[in-house]
Protein backbone atom coordinates (compact mmCIF):
# COMPACT_ATOMS: atom_id res chain seq x y z
CA UNK A 1 0.00 0.00 0.00
CA UNK A 2 1.27 3.80 -0.90
CA UNK A 3 2.01 5.68 1.75
CA UNK A 4 -0.22 8.88 2.03
CA UNK A 5 1.69 11.94 1.74
CA UNK A 6 2.26 14.49 4.61
CA UNK A 7 -0.24 17.18 5.23
CA UNK A 8 1.62 20.53 6.27
CA UNK A 9 0.18 23.06 8.26
CA UNK A 10 1.87 26.13 8.31
CA UNK A 11 1.34 29.29 11.14
CA UNK A 12 2.25 32.43 10.93
CA UNK A 13 2.38 33.68 14.59
CA UNK A 14 3.93 37.56 13.92
CA UNK A 15 2.65 39.10 16.55
CA UNK A 16 2.55 36.12 19.10
CA UNK A 17 -0.92 36.15 18.68
CA UNK A 18 -1.73 31.93 18.20
CA UNK A 19 0.88 31.51 21.40
CA UNK A 20 -1.07 33.89 23.79
CA UNK A 21 -4.71 32.74 23.16
CA UNK A 22 -3.26 28.89 23.32
CA UNK A 23 -4.62 28.69 19.43
CA UNK A 24 -0.98 27.40 18.09
CA UNK A 25 -1.07 24.35 21.00
CA UNK A 26 -4.56 23.37 20.16
CA UNK A 27 -3.30 23.14 16.89
CA UNK A 28 -0.36 20.92 17.57
CA UNK A 29 -2.28 19.00 19.72
CA UNK A 30 -4.93 18.35 17.27
CA UNK A 31 -2.50 17.27 14.75
CA UNK A 32 -0.29 15.36 16.67
CA UNK A 33 0.26 12.27 14.54
CA UNK A 34 3.55 13.02 12.78
CA UNK A 35 2.56 10.07 10.20
CA UNK A 36 -0.19 12.16 8.63
CA UNK A 37 0.87 16.14 9.87
CA UNK A 38 3.47 18.35 10.01
CA UNK A 39 2.84 21.33 12.47
CA UNK A 40 4.89 24.42 11.67
CA UNK A 41 5.09 27.62 13.15
CA UNK A 42 6.91 30.72 11.72
CA UNK A 43 7.55 34.02 13.96
CA UNK A 44 7.46 36.07 10.62
CA UNK A 45 6.68 36.45 6.81
CA UNK A 46 9.42 35.94 4.90
CA UNK A 47 10.81 31.92 6.32
CA UNK A 48 7.09 31.88 5.70
CA UNK A 49 6.91 32.32 2.36
CA UNK A 50 10.45 30.99 2.07
CA UNK A 51 8.97 27.24 3.20
CA UNK A 52 5.31 27.60 1.02
CA UNK A 53 7.91 28.59 -1.83
CA UNK A 54 9.19 25.20 -1.73
CA UNK A 55 8.60 22.42 -3.48
CA UNK A 56 5.90 20.42 -1.39
CA UNK A 57 5.66 16.24 -1.67
CA UNK A 58 3.71 14.98 -4.48
CA UNK A 59 -0.08 14.53 -3.78
CA UNK A 60 0.40 16.74 0.10
CA UNK A 61 -1.49 19.13 0.73
CA UNK A 62 -0.74 22.53 2.10
CA UNK A 63 -2.51 24.72 4.62
CA UNK A 64 -1.11 28.21 5.95
CA UNK A 65 -2.90 29.55 9.14
CA UNK A 66 -2.38 33.40 9.53
CA UNK A 67 -4.21 35.09 12.30
CA UNK A 68 -5.37 38.85 11.97
CA UNK A 69 -5.19 41.63 13.67
CA UNK A 70 -7.39 45.21 14.02
CA UNK A 71 -4.80 47.80 12.39
CA UNK A 72 -5.16 49.03 8.69
CA UNK A 73 -0.98 48.34 8.33
CA UNK A 74 -1.59 44.63 9.52
CA UNK A 75 -4.30 43.49 7.28
CA UNK A 76 -2.37 45.56 4.32
CA UNK A 77 0.77 43.02 5.23
CA UNK A 78 -1.49 39.85 4.88
CA UNK A 79 -3.23 40.90 1.94
CA UNK A 80 0.43 40.59 0.07
CA UNK A 81 1.13 37.95 2.04
CA UNK A 82 -2.31 36.09 0.70
CA UNK A 83 -1.02 37.30 -2.78
CA UNK A 84 2.37 35.75 -2.20
CA UNK A 85 0.99 32.29 -0.77
CA UNK A 86 -1.61 32.19 -3.81
CA UNK A 87 1.17 33.12 -6.32
CA UNK A 88 4.21 30.17 -4.88
CA UNK A 89 1.75 27.76 -4.18
CA UNK A 90 -2.34 28.04 -5.71
CA UNK A 91 -3.20 24.89 -4.01
CA UNK A 92 -2.28 26.18 -0.51
CA UNK A 93 -5.50 26.31 1.32
CA UNK A 94 -5.64 29.70 3.81
CA UNK A 95 -7.35 29.79 6.54
CA UNK A 96 -7.01 33.10 8.33
CA UNK A 97 -8.19 33.83 12.24
CA UNK A 98 -9.84 36.98 12.46
CA UNK A 99 -11.43 38.80 15.77
CA UNK A 100 -15.05 37.90 15.77
CA UNK A 101 -16.34 41.51 15.65
CA UNK A 102 -14.62 42.37 12.79
CA UNK A 103 -14.56 39.23 10.73
CA UNK A 104 -17.33 40.60 7.71
CA UNK A 105 -15.05 44.05 7.08
CA UNK A 106 -11.96 42.03 7.07
CA UNK A 107 -13.76 39.39 4.58
CA UNK A 108 -14.85 42.95 2.24
CA UNK A 109 -10.75 44.46 2.60
CA UNK A 110 -9.27 41.51 2.05
CA UNK A 111 -8.66 40.57 -2.48
CA UNK A 112 -7.83 36.89 -2.05
CA UNK A 113 -10.67 35.18 -1.11
CA UNK A 114 -9.26 32.66 2.19
CA UNK A 115 -10.60 28.86 2.60
CA UNK A 116 -12.11 30.29 6.02
CA UNK A 117 -12.63 33.39 8.10
CA UNK A 118 -12.00 31.73 11.57
CA UNK A 119 -13.08 33.93 14.80
CA UNK A 120 -11.04 33.95 17.38
CA UNK A 121 -12.97 32.67 20.22
CA UNK A 122 -13.72 29.19 22.10
CA UNK A 123 -14.89 27.20 19.24
CA UNK A 124 -11.96 28.66 17.35
CA UNK A 125 -9.77 25.06 17.42
CA UNK A 126 -12.94 22.60 16.68
CA UNK A 127 -13.35 25.12 13.04
CA UNK A 128 -10.12 25.06 12.48
CA UNK A 129 -9.70 20.76 12.44
CA UNK A 130 -12.85 21.01 10.47
CA UNK A 131 -11.88 23.24 7.69
CA UNK A 132 -8.39 21.62 7.75
CA UNK A 133 -9.95 18.48 7.56
CA UNK A 134 -12.43 20.03 4.56
CA UNK A 135 -9.36 21.33 2.61
CA UNK A 136 -7.75 17.83 2.59
CA UNK A 137 -10.96 15.49 1.75
CA UNK A 138 -11.57 18.74 -1.12
CA UNK A 139 -7.72 17.82 -2.50
CA UNK A 140 -8.24 14.07 -2.73
CA UNK A 141 -11.28 14.41 -4.22
CA UNK A 142 -9.31 16.59 -6.99
CA UNK A 143 -6.81 13.74 -7.33
CA UNK A 144 -9.71 10.92 -7.38
CA UNK A 145 -11.38 13.06 -9.90
CA UNK A 146 -8.03 12.88 -12.56
CA UNK A 147 -7.10 9.60 -11.74
CA UNK A 148 -10.98 8.95 -12.90
CA UNK A 149 -10.74 10.89 -16.15
CA UNK A 150 -7.14 9.55 -17.12
CA UNK A 151 -8.93 6.24 -16.42
CA UNK A 152 -11.71 6.80 -18.69
CA UNK A 153 -9.52 8.49 -21.67
CA UNK A 154 -7.95 4.80 -21.70
CA UNK A 155 -10.89 2.85 -21.41
CA UNK A 156 -12.14 5.18 -24.57
CA UNK A 157 -9.21 4.86 -26.43
CA UNK A 158 -8.91 0.72 -25.75
CA UNK A 159 -12.46 0.83 -26.90
CA UNK A 160 -11.58 3.14 -30.05
CA UNK A 161 -8.74 0.72 -31.04
CA UNK A 162 -10.95 -2.53 -30.79
CA UNK A 163 -13.74 -0.60 -32.90
CA UNK A 164 -10.91 0.28 -35.51
CA UNK A 165 -9.54 -3.20 -35.99
CA UNK A 166 -12.83 -4.63 -36.34
CA UNK A 167 -13.63 -2.20 -38.74
CA UNK A 168 -9.78 -2.71 -40.79
CA UNK A 169 -10.62 -6.81 -40.03
CA UNK A 170 -14.15 -6.22 -41.78
CA UNK A 171 -12.93 -4.72 -44.61
CA UNK A 172 -9.64 -6.76 -45.42
CA UNK A 173 -11.47 -9.81 -44.46
CA UNK A 174 -14.92 -9.55 -45.29
CA UNK A 175 -15.46 -14.10 -45.57
CA UNK A 176 -14.40 -14.42 -41.53
CA UNK A 177 -17.84 -11.98 -40.81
Amino acid sequence: MAKDPITQIICLDDHKALVTTGILEDVRRRFSDSSRYKVVTFPEKHSFLQMLSEKKERGACRIAIMGIHEDEEHLAMINNLMIGVRQSDPETGLILLVPGDKAESIKQNISINADAYIPKNDNAILRIHNTVKRIISEKNLTICGKRRNISLMVLSGFLALVVILLLVTFLLLPDYF
